[in-house]
């Protein structure tokens, strides 16, 4: 059998072959709450033949926690409000229909998120120590951007983190209860928890500063704290990069022993599955060594681990948006070889399977791949 259709339990849930798809924020749920437009968006990857979809981010009920370019607007999916979970539940009826499992990516934007917009606009964006990031970093947003969001912001309080571990968790409840299969954990490219893993922007003394194990501490307790609001049974998944978009160059980790110390007290608060977003899925991690950061999470973790980065497609996010898209590639043996040799468990596709909503089928049929162009990131189809 392909490597990539073979099935693999994850945490009670039996998915159906290795690929996956990848988180991709679309902005088209108006006031948070998703469409049929993005019912039949997700039910066409699940038809095609998807194992499991994860979802775009999904703000949780704090006033930071997402926001855009318009004051007022916030097209963002959000997980909470009667009408959102209501919207969500149709989403996840979809994809059970279409043979997909679906967990949903539960988000805090942190520095990320521009002063004085999303749906609290008066509410003061989240930084551990008041820091967006370094200058001169290879970012991977706008010089604009950058310079309205580098003046030093508020540092989070006691109060504050309390509050949005609480968010997490109610985020969490809320999926669990209209039906999704898991939880999927943004910690990675910059956002909040990725901030406090981040040296370059977490400055705090302990408990929730100091070196990198400390530096964990955040990103265990949302852990701990989804774990209790949906069972043992659920399993959570958890996102984390090197790279992030103040810096696509940045490293949290400069060797395994680094990346044990950062995942281990995520592994002891209730992880189930590793989601290692690289730039490239095949690079090297460390030196020394051809494993993958994927390969390295599942080694130094012993859970499952999903690769991602640049899967079907020539060019990394960072070209592929400097050049306005990216020709597809046949880069799956290599991901059938990884595979095989269990280096990692799962593939994620994100920009691939944007362009061409029938990518698992036609890695079945042997058919071409549609190319990636950033139209793609304002359609919804």
């Amino acid at each position: 059998m392909d490597e990539l259709f073979k099935p693999l339990a994850v945490g009670g849930v039996e998915l159906r072959n290795r690929i996956v798809m990848s988180p991709m924020t679309r902005r088209a749920s108006p006031r948070g709450v998703p469409t049929e437009a993005v019912e039949r968006y997700y039910a066409r990857r699940a038809e095609a033949g998807v194992g499991l979809i994860v979802t775009e981010g999904v703000g949780i009920d704090h006033g930071g926690s997402i926001g855009e370019g318009g004051l007022h607007e916030c097209n963002i999916p959000l997980m909470y409000g009667a009408e959102a979970l209501a919207g969500w539940r149709k989403v996840v009826e979809a994809a059970h229909a279409g043979g997909a499992h679906i967990f949903p990516q539960l988000w805090h934007m942190g520095p990320m998120r521009e002063p004085g917009s999303g749906p609290y606009p008066d509410a003061p964006s989240s930084r551990p120590s008041g820091i967006w990031g370094p200058r001169g970093g290879k970012a991977t947003v706008s010089p604009g951007f950058i310079q309205r969001m580098l003046p030093l912001g508020r540092t989070l309080t006691e109060s504050d983190i309390a509050d949005i571990i609480h968010a997490f968790a109610g985020a969490a409840a809320n999926a669990a209860q209209i039906g999704f299969d898991g939880i999927a954990i943004h910690g990675g490219h910059g956002y909040l928890i990725d901030t406090f893993f981040w040296s370059q922007t977490n400055r705090r003394a302990a408990p929730w500063g100091g070196d990198i194990v400390e530096r964990s501490r955040f990103g265990a307790e949302v852990v701990k704290a989804i774990r209790e609001a949906v069972g043992p049974a659920l399993p959570i998944m958890f996102r984390f990069s090197q790279w992030k978009q103040q810096d696509y160059e940045a490293r949290l980790a400069e060797g395994p022993d680094e990346l044990e110390a950062m995942l281990r007290p995520l592994v002891d608060a209730g992880v189930d599955l590793f989601d290692a977003s690289a730039r490239r899925f095949y690079l090297p991690a460390f030196a020394g060594s051809d494993l993958s950061l994927a390969g390295w999470a599942k080694r130094v973790t012993g859970r499952p681990c999903m690769a991602v980065g640049n899967i079907g497609l020539q060019r990394d996010l960072y070209e592929s948006l400097a050049s306005d898209g990216s020709a597809a590639a046949d880069n799956l043996d290599e991901a059938r070889r990884r595979l095989a040799a269990g280096e990692f468990d799962l593939i994620g596709v994100g920009r691939a399977m944007l362009a061409d909503p029938e990518w698992a089928a036609k890695v079945a049929s042997g058919e071409l791949f549609r190319p990636f162009d950033t139209s793609r990131l304002k359609e919804l189809v």
